[in-house]
């Protein structure tokens, strides 16, 4: 059973400033959110404990590394048994390339996001993911063309 931590209006305006920009100092997120520093650093570290906070990144520029592919996957399981789709879930969170997995209702079972350099890595990479598995019935692979948006924050009310 998930538990929702209440959040407060100063608790939202903090997470809203940290998912901007999280190296952001501790003096100056006080001062956004009209705390004392003491106070808010009390609360971000509340929000960390709490799981609220789940870790802190840098967001690269896929432009300024070689722009890798970003491929979207659509796959359809064999047989919709439970212990099948746990096994896929777990063999792919020990692949790197793969960046999300959505176990999803309709005619797929699954949709990912995958990043690779290209299409050679890609070749290689259906081999140990698809190709591989009995338990795949069918995959459709979706090379996107252009990145429209992307955002990783949440939106907080």
């Amino acid at each position: 059973m998930r538990l929702i931590v209440f959040l407060d209006r100063t608790d939202k305006a903090i997470l809203r400033e940290l998912q901007s920009d999280c190296s952001i100092t501790n003096v100056d997120l006080a001062e956004r959110v009209a705390l004392s520093p003491p106070a808010c650093l009390k609360r971000v570290q509340r929000l960390t404990t709490e799981g609220v906070i789940s870790r802190k990144v840098a967001i690269l520029n896929p432009e300024k590394l070689g722009n890798p592919l970003h491929i979207v996957v659509e796959v359809c399981m064999e047989r919709d048994k439970k212990q099948i789709n746990q096994n896929f879930i777990k063999q792919l969170q020990g692949v790197p390339e793969v960046k999300e997995c959505y176990q999803v209702t309709g005619e797929v079972d699954f949709v990912l996001i995958i990043d690779v350099a290209d299409l050679r890595t890609y070749e290689r990479l259906k081999e140990t993911i698809f190709f591989s598995n009995e338990n795949i019935k069918t995959f459709k692979t979706m090379i996107s063309m252009n990145r429209a948006k992307y955002e990783t924050q949440l939106i907080i009310d």
